[in-house]
């Protein structure tokens, strides 16, 4: 599985606002939801729990949000660049301004965490990032990302 199994040029938003970390989840799991035919609530609710553990701001402006779904089909992602970076509670305590949110069926195991290893390791180089964060047309961004040559490994 590769980051253009995850992704469709619906689920890759460029210049997306929001105001705070609450209201970022809020929003992605209401377009990730409509582009998937899923409950906004449960997305959220499901977010809002993992964050509890411990957030998914894995630092360098970077958080990968992610949940298990009932009744989900396959693992599902949407990646937004937030237009201003929001405080994320990340490690390193820096504001996130790249959100790749992954969503995953309940009995997913060892595929979803193949999929969080695969996105961590996009959003991990740097020259990637800084391709990404001069990006905002996402159709661009969609194209950059999802192309199985950016993303082998």
């Amino acid at each position: 599985m590769g980051i253009e199994d995850l992704l469709t040029p619906g689920t890759v938003l460029g210049s997306f606002r929001a105001s705070s970390k609450k209201q970022t989840l809020m929003a992605l799991a209401e377009h990730i939801s409509a582009a998937h035919s899923l409950d906004s609530r449960i997305v959220f609710d499901a977010l809002q729990a993992r964050e509890k553990i411990g957030s998914t701001g894995v630092g360098h402006g970077v958080a990968i949000p992610h949940a298990r779904i009932p009744n989900l089909e396959k693992i599902v992602g949407l990646f937004a660049h937030l237009k201003t970076p929001v405080e994320f509670e990340s490690v390193d305590d820096q504001p996130v301004d790249l959100v790749f949110m992954l969503l995953a069926p309940e009995e997913a195991g060892a595929e979803h965490l193949k999929a969080l290893a695969k996105v961590s390791r996009l959003l991990r180089d740097e020259t990637m990032c800084d391709k990404i964060r001069r990006t905002t047309d996402s159709s661009a961004l969609y194209a950059m990302i999802a192309q199985p040559s950016s993303n082998a490994a």
